[in-house]
């Protein structure tokens, strides 16, 4: 792989955003695995592995920007935010977003896959979903060949969600299932959600979910065994539910869990209303996963928001502040799962 001028690739490359993450390293391994060179933009440039080059988002430098990706072939967006917290929003995202769609316009390169969220709406009164569905409505208007691959609840290696589940059901006397738990999940794996990636064509928007579906009481239930979890599962108000969760997230000095993200989850939104689309079996991934898997807290504010990717620096020129886009109707984002990045 060698470098041309302006630093961009000289030879026909993939770009990946985040390939040092999660949903983004499965989708740059698979392409490696196939003989691809991979280009990722990272809030880490620097690192860099056989194959696999690596970039800055520059949001702040369009022209930079759109220079990395000259003869890119297809380019995987996973770039997104759990949450909103601080200055990192949406809306920044979401404007972070079109940047990227622009710069790969304007670097001509040929196609541009997606990676949303199944329920993405522009109509959904959470706002997590309905930022997706915007998102969807500007892939699909780009004027670039594109496709969507819409994930439930991804899990895997290096998950954060079902890891910091079994962690609590290891360490904690309780674990506090909010309401009555029956709401559903359908978990996908991180590895069928790459290939789903790669493989999809243009044009197309598909689910990306696995051939399972739980409550989910029955998920914790499941993590539990899986991990020999001694904790005492109980019901409880999704208020006090809550309010437990906030607590531990200060102790941990981390965001457990959400009202918006609770909200989305006890609305069953992570399930497709298609066929399954994914092939591992959640079950089975536990059973393998269950000696490893909860012994060591994961922090989601450390992994992903203590860098700057969409601090004040790398703000889009001429946006102004979010916090207007912030005062919407229906306070909810995500549920928890399809985490990118």
């Amino acid at each position: 792989m060698s470098l041309g001028r302006g630093g961009a690739l000289s030879t026909p490359f993939d770009v990946v955003t985040g390939a040092f993450s999660y949903t983004g390293r499965a989708i740059a391994a698979r392409l490696l695995a196939g003989g691809r060179e991979v280009l990722t933009l990272t809030r880490r440039p620097g690192l860099a592995t056989p194959g696999l080059r690596s970039a800055p988002f520059s949001f702040d430098d369009p022209t930079a920007l759109a220079a990395s990706l000259e003869g890119a072939e297809t380019f995987y967006n996973t770039y997104w935010v759990r949450f909103q917290h601080g200055e990192v929003t949406f809306a920044r995202a979401a404007a972070n977003t079109r940047l990227l769609l622009a710069a790969a316009r304007q670097a001509r390169v040929r196609r541009f896959v997606h990676i949303s969220v199944t329920k993405a709406s522009e109509r959904s009164p959470l706002p997590y979903f309905r930022w997706k569905g915007v998102l969807e409505r500007d892939v699909a208007a780009s004027g670039l060949p594109f496709a969507i691959v819409r994930p439930t609840l991804i899990f895997g290696s290096e998950d954060i969600l079902v890891n910091n589940i079994a962690w609590l059901l290891r360490h904690a006397p309780l674990f506090l299932v909010p309401g009555r738990g029956d709401y559903r999940v359908q978990p996908v794996s991180v590895e069928d959600t790459a290939a789903l990636a790669v493989g999809a064509g243009d044009g197309e928007t598909l689910d990306a979910a696995g051939p399972e579906t739980y409550t989910f009481a029955e998920l914790v239930r499941l993590v539990a065994r899986a991990v020999g979890a001694r904790a005492r599962i109980v019901h409880a108000p999704p208020g006090l539910a809550l309010r437990l969760g906030r607590l531990a997230g200060r102790l941990r000095g981390d965001v457990i869990l959400t009202d918006e993200e609770l909200t989305g989850l006890m609305r069953s939104l992570l399930v497709s209303h298609g066929p399954p689309t994914g092939r591992a079996s959640f079950r089975e991934w536990l059973d393998r996963s269950g000696e490893t898997l909860g012994r060591r807290y994961v922090s989601e504010l450390r992994r992903n928001y203590a860098h700057a990717a969409i601090a004040d620096h790398d703000r889009p020129r001429g946006a102004t502040s979010e916090r207007a886009h912030l005062q919407e109707p229906a306070r909810a984002d995500r549920a928890v799962g399809g985490r990118q990045g």
